[in-house]
């Protein structure tokens, strides 16, 4: 499309989750890319100004580059539809459904897409019961977060009360998930199309949120080093990983690829990250699009509710 063609494009960012500081640094790249290619573009932060805004503003196009809650769980879609905005990523039931960890499982499982073994945590719950039947390591996550927020890997049983605490401050649903010990993957998606696979090595943990945006010692490795023939196979999976819970336009599917080649789907994320320590555009600019092309590009596949 002619950068003209789009009108007025409103970036949100910032927003009200606890990935506000990650939104704020993903929205102003977008803006600039944006702009860079003559698209009228203009920050726009809801957790600051009335949505009623877009209309008096007379927006007409939206790029959301917030992330976690009220950005990517359906609710800001929800209310750019009453709008009758369009909007870039999935649409609603899409991306509530992918932002919540546990009903993702629920999906994949009906539709035979390999996940982790997994068990919801309370406090009632008997924590060396959990451990015996899905053995250590353990991943504990809330099941409404992103960026691996309140996320803890678990080695001994006596590390999974202090995990769960960790993550129930987040959400009121958490999950005790098997860790899966083999190659990280992540498959960028854009427009029906997965990208080339980058592969993740880092000396912490697991790839969490300092590995994710501030160190630099965490490696990104693409071409992944996989068989040409595995990994369009792999591609082939997280497309259908990522249409099974209705994503559209864009996104990216995180999965682990075990000892025996087998590969199991952890999440999917609808609005991901777009710094400079992103993973999408890595993988845009490794298929030969630059980050502006990029962001032209999921301006163009914008949602019409």
């Amino acid at each position: 499309m002619n950068s003209k063609a789009f009108g007025k494009v409103a970036v949100l960012l910032g927003g009200r989750s606890a990935e506000r500081e990650v939104s704020l640094r993903s929205g102003a790249m977008v803006l600039n890319a944006l702009r860079n290619r003559g698209v009228d573009a203009h920050p726009f932060d809801p957790q600051q100004r009335d949505l009623a805004a877009l209309i008096a503003e007379k927006f007409d196009r939206v790029f959301i580059a917030l992330h976690g809650r009220y950005g990517e769980d359906g609710t800001i879609q929800g209310a750019l539809e009453l709008l009758g905005i369009p909007y870039t990523g999935s649409g609603v039931m899409a991306s509530a459904l992918a932002m919540d960890k546990w009903r993702t499982k629920l999906v994949w499982q009906a539709a035979g897409i390999p996940t982790p073994r997994y068990e919801l945590l309370a406090q009632t719950s008997d924590l060396k019961a959990v451990v015996e039947r899905l053995s250590l390591p353990l991943m504990v996550k809330p099941a409404n977060e992103g960026s691996s927020i309140g996320m803890s890997k678990v080695r001994a049983a006596s590390g999974l009360d202090e995990a769960y605490a960790l993550a129930a401050n987040y959400d009121s649903v958490v999950i005790a998930e098997q860790f899966i010990d083999g190659i990280e993957l992540t498959a960028a998606v854009l427009g029906g199309e997965a990208l080339p696979l980058i592969k993740l090595e880092t000396p912490r943990e697991f790839y969490d949120y300092e590995a994710k945006y501030l160190a630099n010692d965490t490696r990104y490795i693409i071409p992944c080093g996989l068989a040409a023939d595995a990994e369009s196979a792999l591609r082939q999976q997280a497309l259908a990983a990522f249409g099974a819970l209705g994503c559209s336009g864009w996104g990216r599917v995180d999965l682990m690829l075990d000892a025996a080649g087998k590969p199991w789907f952890i999440e999917v994320n609808t609005s991901p990250g777009m710094t400079d320590h992103s993973l999408v555009p890595m993988a845009a600019r490794h298929a030969g699009l630059s980050f502006e092309d990029l962001a032209v590009r999921i301006l163009e596949l914008a949602h019409v509710g």
